[in-house]
């Protein structure tokens, strides 16, 4: 692996009877957050699709340790997608021999770790030193 590659792990729940549009809504409240920030949103999260989402990413943070030896800790939510599946079409009876469809979609949910970058050491500013009015007035006199 080169320096500039990192290793990216992929979590995937597939055939999840939920509407893919109410599970985006909770997909994009973790996207680009670290693991830890990401798992206390789930869980005061009152949406279903939430705990779908949490069981996702506790899968992806165990394939993290056990495959890659990373920390679950110290990963972050690279993206967090949610795709369509087939709709399950079903039958319901109506008025005068007619029927309804009824549509029951599935989806698919990923969810992509990658190692939290490390913060930027930034070189110390010189401090500026404060002149007291008295020296200041000192200064401004003799110049």
């Amino acid at each position: 692996m080169s320096v500039l590659e990192q290793p990216v792990v992929r979590a995937h729940a597939k055939f999840v009877r939920m509407s893919p549009r109410k599970a985006r809504l909770v997909a994009e409240h973790i996207r680009g957050r670290s693991v830890p920030e990401a798992r206390t949103i789930l869980a005061f999260t009152d949406r279903r699709a939430a705990r779908v989402m949490e069981k996702v990413l506790s899968s992806a943070v165990a394939n993290a340790e056990a495959n890659h030896g990373l920390d679950g800790d110290e990963l972050m939510i690279e993206g967090a997608y949610v795709d369509e599946g087939p709709v399950i079409k079903r039958w319901r009876p109506r008025a005068r021999g007619r029927v309804a469809r009824i549509h029951k979609p599935t989806c698919h949910i990923t969810v992509r770790l990658v190692p939290a970058p490390e913060p930027l050491e930034l070189p110390e500013k010189p401090k500026r030193r404060r002149r007291s009015p008295a020296k200041a007035a000192d200064a401004d006199a003799q110049a």
